[in-house]
C-alpha cells in the first residue's frame, strides 16, 4: 500500500489565544501535544495516550482540532494526529514552543 498523507479537509484556523490556552490547560491534552511536538511528525493516535480510553481520547483530539492545535491525517490507512506547528507559530508566535519547553522540563522533574 502506498504511503498517503491525507489531511482532513478544511482544517479550522488557529483559534484565539484564550481558546488555545483552554485546550492546552488539560494535562491529558498537554501531554498529547508534548508527544506530538517531540515526535516532529504525525503520530498514530494510540501512541499519544495511555491512561484513558479511546472515546475519551477522541474527545480530547476534538478539542485540540477545534482550537486549531492539531490536525487529523490518514497515513497508510492509520488515523494519525499532527501538530500544526507552522500555523500556531504564525497565529501565536512563540507560544507553542514556550509551552512545550515548559512541559518537557516538568516531565523531566
Amino acid at each position: 500500500m502506498a504511503n498517503t498523507d491525507e489531511a482532513a479537509p478544511g482544517a479550522p484556523p488557529v483559534a484565539s489565544l484564550p481558546t488555545v490556552l483552554g485546550a492546552l490547560q488539560d494535562p491529558v491534552r498537554l501531554e498529547m501535544v508534548r508527544r506530538l511536538s517531540n515526535a516532529g511528525t504525525a503520530v498514530r493516535c494510540g501512541a499519544l495516550y495511555e491512561v484513558i480510553n479511546k472515546s475519551t481520547a477522541t474527545h480530547h483530539f476534538k478539542i485540540l482540532r477545534e482550537a486549531g492545535v492539531i490536525e487529523r491525517l490518514v497515513i497508510d490507512g492509520q488515523t494519525c494526529q499532527r501538530l500544526r506547528t507552522e500555523d500556531l507559530e504564525s497565529a501565536l508566535p512563540g507560544l507553542i514552543r514556550t509551552i512545550i519547553d515548559a512541559a518537557n522540563r516538568a516531565q523531566r522533574e
